[in-house]
């Protein structure tokens, strides 16, 4: 942003969910319950909040993802290659939204193995595209037979809720 609009720095606090989320749990603001999920986990590098952000903004998320993951897991499982390395989903670049799905797929191929052989039952995806992808498609085509959630939904779904009486 800082590359983009200066401007606007002066003006607002600028943030990613991953800036907002990691907020909260370092300040005690919220208390998560890793019991939640007690099964294997694994993180997914989207090409958009790595290495297209670190071109663009001058700042990838890698490392703050997987902290925001590990306190809402405690069994966590790396893909490898993975962060500024990491392979592409395949709907990157609008291919989500494209009609050539059979492209799209082959090209998740990778993802999809790197899936499977992490041993995860729940990948984390906080991009729209990505989810979509793992999700819908290589879920479906490659039987990976794992749960895909956003990395906010991750959060809430480990949220403990306390009565304010």
């Amino acid at each position: 942003m800082n590359k983009w609009y200066p401007e606007a720095l002066k003006e607002f606090k600028i943030v990613s969910v991953f800036d907002l989320l990691l907020e909260y749990i370092r300040e005690g603001r919220i208390q998560l319950d890793k019991s939640v999920h007690s099964m294997a986990v694994t993180y997914h590098d989207p090409c958009n909040y790595g290495r297209k952000s670190l071109k663009a903004f001058g700042k990838a998320y890698f490392e703050e993802g997987r902290e925001i993951t590990r306190a809402c897991c405690d069994d966590f499982h790396e893909m490898n290659p993975n962060r500024n390395s990491a392979y592409c989903c395949g709907a990157g670049g609008g291919a989500w939204a494209m009609p050539y799905s059979e492209e799209r797929v082959f090209y998740g191929r990778i993802k999809a193995r790197q899936i499977n052989e992490s041993k995860a039952k729940l990948v984390v995806a906080p991009c729209h595209n990505c989810r979509d992808q793992l999700m819908k498609s290589l879920n479906k085509e490659y039987d990976l037979n794992v749960e895909v959630k956003y990395i906010w939904e991750l959060v809430a779904d480990s949220l403990i809720l306390q009565d304010k009486q």
